[in-house]
């Protein structure tokens, strides 16, 4: 499949090649290869096509270096990665794609970073994000916009858009992302990759979660391969493991179970998605019908009103950092150098105050009637996106924002209701647009179903290999 321009990829013949994460961990755990060559690989392959991609806000190749020395013992050790510039890494800044917060090193890392890097993962930077994660489409006037390896006036989605485009492009196997309303889901279906939003408090919990009237974001990796994805999961456990939660465990085989799937491709508003996007949802559910699923088409189960009142709540997040950012961020704020959207995000949300407490009521009662459609299903599949990714501007910081509220709602309406009912969904590339670019699709299970979506991942990834950026 061909892109209108050419692609933008960093493979070559260096000790990386096609590896993902887990055949290059291997390699270095058996002594083919050191840790610090496919350190300096990756170094080499970032310098290459960065400049194309403006994936990397921040560098830290010279601590990469130097952690390579002493590498870990995870199911990942030795394997280059990047982490989203949301969390605090030692040593480096976090400006969370704004111009509003200072170029100051953090002192201590996060304890998600803590996690992410007990896997054996080596950071070589943070990657980039629109202001303060708040659209899906890394672009910001902070660091400008962020590119797609399939075609470069394409959005690599967001707001993890650094860490999607720098593992499509080939530069690292997989990369941190984190998700409050499709942040890993979109641009893994963007650019092409693997991307799992676990459930709620799978993993350890983004700093000041607990202070949010419903939790609705948390961390996790963006990957080429499922097997990477599920080894990352399975390492984190080691680290730390919710209680409350089953068990992930290392997934190494599909599910034998076979599954019920209500397969839909309206939008809650009852909005068709773009004839590609609706096209390979239907043809994931032929090939689900062809492995033995029980699929069922079915019309979309959530009602319009649970959206409108996400992007309300959404909205709640730019009101704090508009006006209690110094408090957030616990540094200087300068409110002044906030964007467009985020300043008028966070108006409209200031609109709808007082209807706030009603609005958290109704969305708090929101898990139980999403958990109550999989009596009926174990799976519900979807296109991730309602269309294919769009240009570099569409989404972009100088538009208004009337233009851009209309355009993301539209754009993003099926992936924050996982966010919404604290439920694990994941994107897999399973088809491309008329004009070459990558579709995802999603596959949504019940809280605490993580495992099950792996083992279908894993069996749809054996069925129907996807490629990779220049290597089909």
């Amino acid at each position: 499949m061909k892109s209108e321009k050419k692609l933008i990829c960093a493979y070559g013949d260096d000790v990386l090649g096609t590896r993902d994460g887990i055949e290059l961990a291997e390699s270095i755990a058996a002594g083919e290869i050191k840790a610090s060559e496919a350190i300096e690989a990756a170094i080499s392959r970032a310098r290459k096509v960065n400049p194309s991609l403006n994936a990397i806000v921040t560098e830290t190749y010279e601590q990469a270096r130097k952690q390579q020395k002493a590498p870990g013992t995870g199911l990942l050790a030795g394997v280059p990665s990047f982490i989203k510039d949301t969390d605090h890494v030692k040593g480096a800044p976090t400006l969370w794609g704004s111009r509003s917060l200072p170029n100051k090193p953090a002192d201590v890392s996060s304890s998600f970073v803590e996690q992410f890097l007990s896997v054996g993962l080596v950071s070589l930077g943070k990657s980039t994000l629109p202001e303060f994660g708040l659209t899906a489409s890394t672009e910001s006037l902070a660091t400008g916009s962020t590119h797609n390896p399939w075609n470069l006036d394409y959005s690599a989605g967001g707001s993890s858009g650094g860490s999607a485009a720098l593992v499509a492009a080939g530069v690292v196997p997989l990369a941190h992302g984190n998700d409050g309303g499709g942040s890993i889901r979109i641009p893994a279906a963007c650019c092409g990759l693997v991307g799992l939003k676990p459930s709620r408090s799978r993993l350890a919990n983004p700093e000041g979660a607990e202070k949010m009237p419903i939790n609705i974001v948390c961390h996790g990796v963006i990957s080429r391969s499922v097997r990477d994805t599920a080894a990352f999961y399975a390492a984190a456990e080691e680290h730390y493991r919710n209680p409350d939660l089953p068990e992930i465990g290392l997934v190494q085989h599909p599910g034998k179970e076979r599954l019920r799937i209500g397969l839909f491709t309206d939008t809650p508003d009852h909005t068709p998605s773009h004839p590609d996007s609706a096209a390979v949802a239907v043809n994931a559910g032929k090939l689900c019908e062809d492995l033995g699923h029980n699929v069922e088409a079915i019309s979309c189960p959530f009602k319009a009103q649970v959206m409108q009142e996400f992007l309300i709540y959404w909205g709640m997040v730019a009101f704090y950092i508009h006006h209690f950012g110094k408090k957030l961020f616990k540094t200087e704020f300068d409110r002044e150098k906030l964007e467009i959207w985020t300043l008028e995000l966070s108006r409209f949300f200031r609109k709808n105050l007082l209807k706030a407490p009603f609005i958290i009521r109704r969305l708090k009662k929101f898990s139980h009637q999403y958990e109550n459609i999989f009596s009926n299903y174990d799976i519900l599949l979807s296109p991730t996106l309602a269309h294919a990714p769009p240009k570099i501007g569409y989404l972009g910081p100088e538009i208004s924002f009337e233009t851009h509220f209309e355009r993301l709602r539209q754009y993003v309406a099926f992936t924050p209701i996982q966010n919404t009912a604290g439920a694990p969904a994941i994107s897999l590339p399973l088809g491309f647009s008329r004009k070459g670019l990558p579709i995802g699709i999603q596959f949504a299970a019940a809280y605490g179903q993580d495992k099950r979506l792996l083992e279908l991942a894993l069996e749809l990834e054996e069925a129907r290999p996807w490629a990779l950026v220049g290597k089909p």
